[in-house]
């Protein structure tokens, strides 16, 4: 008898201890939100735009990390470590595009994607024309609206990219990952094999 309540003792004590290192890891925080906001918020979800308040807050909390927005100097300037970045739309970078020869479309992307392997590497440290880091190179791509970037087998699939022009990409993707491409599809999504690799 005096065993089982030493034992049930000891469970008491386990017991007390996960629920304080759960109380300690999880806070529960009051957000106070004025009338307009709050029925924006309950717009939003009636419409089904969002699942609920905390989704809601994961999420902006998400984009404001992945985004930097804590660089961000509202409302027109906003850097991602060294690089200024600025909502656009894509009417505008079509004029610039259409004003640009199409046999200087790929050494074009070559340059954007230099500057954005020098932004990458500077800002996040993350190194891409490493392999291992292109998913990585990919999260960050789609979080600035370029696209969605897949790797499968030896193939570079993007989806909804930003940019129509292959031939752009091509050379954005050669100098950003390291690689040399050959392109697969005129038209999204935009296929490219992987006919070789600097670090392979």
């Amino acid at each position: 008898m005096l065993k089982d309540i030493s034992f049930m003792q000891e469970d008491r004590e386990k017991i007390e201890e996960i629920l304080n290192k759960e109380k300690a890891s999880t806070k529960r925080t009051t957000i106070i939100l004025d009338k307009e906001e709050r029925e924006f918020i309950d717009k939003l979800i009636q419409e089904g735009k969002e699942a609920g308040i905390k989704p809601l807050i994961s999420k902006m909390l998400d984009v404001y990390r992945s985004m930097m927005i804590y660089d961000w100097r509202f409302p027109g300037e906003c850097y991602c470590g060294i690089s200024r970045m600025a909502f656009i739309n894509i009417e505008l970078v079509n004029i610039l595009i259409k004003n640009i020869p199409e046999e200087k479309w790929r050494d074009v992307g070559k340059k954007m994607g230099e500057a954005a392997r020098v932004s990458m590497e500077a800002t996040l440290g993350i190194q891409t024309t490493n392999q291992e880091k292109w998913q990585e190179v990919f999260k960050r791509l789609r979080v600035q609206g370029f696209g969605d970037f897949y790797l499968k087998d030896k193939y570079i699939l993007i989806k909804a990219p930003f940019i129509s022009e292959p031939e752009i990409w091509a050379g954005f993707l050669e100098s950003l990952l390291g690689v040399e491409l050959d392109i697969k599809t005129p038209t999204a999504p935009l296929v490219f094999e992987i006919k070789s690799q600097a670090n392979m």
